[in-house]
C-alpha cells in the first residue's frame, strides 16, 4: 500500500485509484461520506481489476484534464486501458456534477483476460453491501444511501468474480439508483468528451507561469477537485487517517474545510485567474461569519457548514498498512485557534477589489466582516492551540497573532477602497497596535529570529508567512534572520519541518511539505534565488507518478506520508512556480 494513486472527481465526489486499476478510496454521497471502497485503510470494500499474466502497468492523466488512464499489458502482449473519470460539464445552464463515476475498458491489443471484483462496504468497513442484481445493473442499497452500477459487461461474471476474455470495449457507470437514459457505452462516451472539453477549457483559462506549466496545471486541477461546489467549502484533503509517519498515531480526518487551508487554496487559484472558486468560497465564508454572530469562529467546519465534527474511531478498519486508528470527524473543530480570523479576511479580501467578479461585495459585506476584526483584536495576545492544532498545549502563538494583525490590516484596506475614511483609520490603529506587540514579544534577539510563541525560544516555520502577507518586508534584517534560523534548525536536505519540539505525540519524524514551499518562497524573497530553484525542483521530484503530493515526506527515503492529496502542497507548487519562473516577456 502506498500513495501512488491517481485522483478523479467533479466537485461532488472523488475517487483514488492505483496503477492496477483498483479503487483504493471512494466515499458517497460526498467527500466526507461513507467510504464504500476503503482498501486504503485496510478495508475490503473494493472495485478491483485483475489481469491474467500482468507484466507492465502505467498510469497518467489525459492532458489538462481530470481523466485518468491506466494501461495494463500482459505477458502475451494483450493490452487494455482503463479510463476513469467523474462527469463534470455545463448542461442546461448549470454544472452537471452528479455523485457518479465512469469506468471504461478499452481493448488496445490481443485478448486480455480480466477479473473484476466489486464489493462495496458500509458502516466504515462494518459490513458488505448486498448486491441486488438486475439485467444490466447491480444495485447496492443502504439506510443512508443507494447507488447503482450499470454495465454492458456480463453481470454474472462480475458478481461471481469470474475471469473472462474482454473481447470488446466495456463500460461501468456508478451513480444514482435509477435507470440510464441510454446504453452505458453511449452515455460514457458522451460524458467523457464533454468532461474533457470542460477541463481543457478551464485549464486554458489559467494564467500559468512560463516554467513548470504542466506541474502548475495539474496542481490547479487537483485543487479544483477538492472544492465541494454545492456550498463552496474546500476540503484539506480527500482522505482520513493516513498517518504522518510510521506508527505515529498522527492520523486525522482531513475531509473538512479548514478556513486556513481554504484561504491558501483560494489565493493560489486567484493567482492563476481561477476566479470561480473565490466566488463560491465567499458565499461559504459569509455563512460562517453570520453564524458566529461576532463571536468565536471554529478553525474547521464540515463542507455543508456542519459545526459538530465530533471525532471517534472506526474499529472495523485497521488503517493504512495496519497503522490505526482510523478517525472520522475532527476534534480540531472544538479548538481555539486565533489565526482563523485573519484567514477569513485574507481569503475574501480580493473580492472587494477584483472587477472581474460577477458580483462584487460592498459596504454591507464589509460591515458583516467587521465583527471578525473585533474578535481578532480582542484575542490576538491570548493563548490558543495554534496553526498546528496542539491538543494539550496552549501558547500565544506568533503565527496566530500575525493573522490577527492581517484581519485588521485587510479591513483597513477594504475600508479605504470603499471610501470609509473613519473605518480605515479605526482598523489601521488596531493593526498597528498588534504589529508593535508582535515585534516586541515575538522577536528573540538571542537566537536572531521570530519564535513560535511570545517570549519563547523554539522555531516554527509558519512565521515565514509574515513576508507573504505584508507584515514585514523580506528585506528586514529580522525576517532574514528568521529565514536563516529555520534553515539551520528545521531544514533537513531539501525538506523543512514545522517544528522540532515535542508535541502531544512526541517529536515529528517527517517534514511538512507546505513548510518546505514556504521556505522556498522565503529564500526567493531574501534573494537566494538559485537555492530556491534547486530546492523547488527537488520537491517536484518527490511527487508521485501523476504529479501529486501528500501532507508529509520522509526526508531520508522520500516516501510520501499523511493525508492525500493535500491542498496545502498543491498550493505550494502554484505559488513557488509563480515566484521562481522566468517571466513570459523574457522568452517571447
Amino acid at each position: 500500500m502506498s500513495l501512488d494513486l491517481g485522483v478523479i472527481g467533479n466537485g461532488t465526489i472523488a475517487g483514488l485509484i492505483n496503477s492496477r486499476g483498483d479503487y483504493q478510496w471512494f466515499c458517497l454521497p460526498r467527500f466526507d461520506g461513507q467510504p464504500v471502497f476503503n482498501q486504503l485503510l485496510g478495508g475490503h470494500g473494493r472495485f478491483n481489476v485483475w489481469m491474467e499474466g500482468l507484466a507492465k502497468r502505467s498510469q497518467a492523466y489525459d492532458r489538462n484534464t481530470a481523466i485518468l488512464r491506466t494501461r495494463m499489458e500482459s505477458e502475451d502482449g494483450a493490452i487494455v486501458e482503463i479510463v476513469d473519470f467523474a462527469p463534470r460539464f455545463e448542461h442546461k445552464g448549470r454544472m452537471f456534477r452528479p455523485a457518479s463515476v465512469v469506468r471504461r475498458f478499452e481493448v488496445i491489443a490481443g485478448s486480455p483476460q480480466l477479473r473484476i471484483s466489486m464489493r462495496p462496504e458500509t458502516d466504515w468497513g462494518g459490513r458488505q453491501l448486498r448486491p441486488i442484481r438486475g439485467v444490466n445493473h447491480v444495485r447496492f442499497v443502504d439506510d443512508e444511501f443507494a447507488f447503482r452500477v450499470t454495465t454492458d459487461a456480463p453481470v454474472s461474471y462480475i458478481l461471481s468474480e469470474t475471469t473472462f476474455i474482454l473481447d470488446r470495449d466495456t463500460t461501468f457507470v456508478l451513480g444514482a439508483d435509477e435507470s440510464l437514459t441510454d446504453s452505458p457505452g453511449v452515455i460514457a462516451r458522451d460524458w467523457e468528451e464533454r468532461t474533457r472539453q470542460y477541463w481543457a477549457k478551464w485549464a486554458r483559462s489559467l494564467a500559468v507561469p512560463f516554467e513548470w506549466q504542466e506541474e502548475v496545471i495539474r496542481a490547479a486541477i487537483t485543487l479544483k477537485l477538492c472544492v465541494f461546489e454545492e456550498t463552496g467549502g474546500i476540503v484539506a484533503a480527500l482522505t482520513t487517517s493516513v498517518p504522518e509517519h510510521e506508527g505515529s498515531s498522527r492520523n486525522w480526518d482531513y475531509r473538512y474545510c479548514w478556513i486556513r487551508d481554504a484561504y491558501f487554496t483560494v489565493t493560489a487559484l486567484n493567482r492563476l485567474s481561477g476566479m470561480g472558486t473565490l466566488e463560491h468560497y465567499m458565499r461559504w465564508v459569509r455563512n460562517i461569519v453570520a453564524h458566529s454572530k461576532g463571536g468565536h469562529i471554529q478553525p474547521v467546519y464540515g463542507i455543508g457548514l456542519e459545526a459538530d465534527l465530533s471525532e471517534d474511531m472506526a474499529p472495523n478498519l485497521p488503517g493504512f498498512r495496519g497503522m490505526g486508528p482510523v478517525r472520522r470527524g475532527n476534534q480540531a473543530a472544538e479548538h481555539v485557534q486565533h489565526d482563523v480570523y485573519g484567514q477569513v479576511l485574507l481569503g475574501v479580501a480580493q473580492s472587494f477589489f477584483d472587477k472581474r467578479l460577477l458580483s462584487q461585495p460592498g459596504i454591507a459585506e464589509f460591515e458583516q466582516l467587521e465583527p471578525v476584526g473585533e474578535r481578532a483584536f480582542a484575542v490576538y495576545d491570548t493563548p490558543d492551540a495554534g496553526i498546528w492544532e496542539f491538543r494539550t498545549i496552549a501558547h500565544v502563538h506568533t503565527s496566530s497573532a500575525i493573522m490577527c494583525w492581517a484581519a485588521c490590516d485587510r479591513l483597513a484596506r477594504i475600508a479605504e477602497s470603499l471610501g470609509l475614511e473613519a473605518r480605515q483609520e479605526y482598523w489601521s490603529e488596531r493593526a498597528n497596535i498588534i504589529h508593535a506587540t508582535i515585534l516586541e514579544k515575538a522577536w528573540n534577539p538571542e537566537i536572531g529570529a521570530f519564535t513560535a510563541a511570545f517570549g519563547g525560544e523554539d522555531l516554527d516555520a509558519s512565521v515565514l508567512l509574515m513576508a507573504e502577507i505584508g507584515f514585514l518586508p523580506a528585506s528586514d534584517e529580522r525576517y532574514i534572520g528568521t529565514v536563516n534560523a529555520v534553515d539551520r534548525d528545521l531544514r533537513e536536505g531539501n525538506h523543512v519541518y514545522r517544528y522540532k519540539v515535542e508535541d502531544d505525540f512526541g517529536k515529528p519524524k517527517t517534514a511538512f511539505t507546505a513548510c518546505t514551499f514556504w521556505f522556498i518562497d522565503a529564500l526567493y524573497r531574501v534573494g537566494r534565488v538559485d537555492e530556491a530553484r534547486a530546492m523547488f525542483e527537488s520537491v517536484l521530484a518527490a511527487r508521485n507518478h501523476v504529479g501529486l503530493l501528500s501532507e508529509d515526506v520522509d526526508p531520508e527515503t522520500g516516501e510520501l506520508w499523511g493525508n492525500y492529496p493535500q491542498t496545502y502542497c498543491m498550493v505550494g507548487i502554484i505559488n513557488s512556480a509563480a515566484l521562481l519562473s522566468k517571466p513570459w516577456a523574457a522568452v517571447t
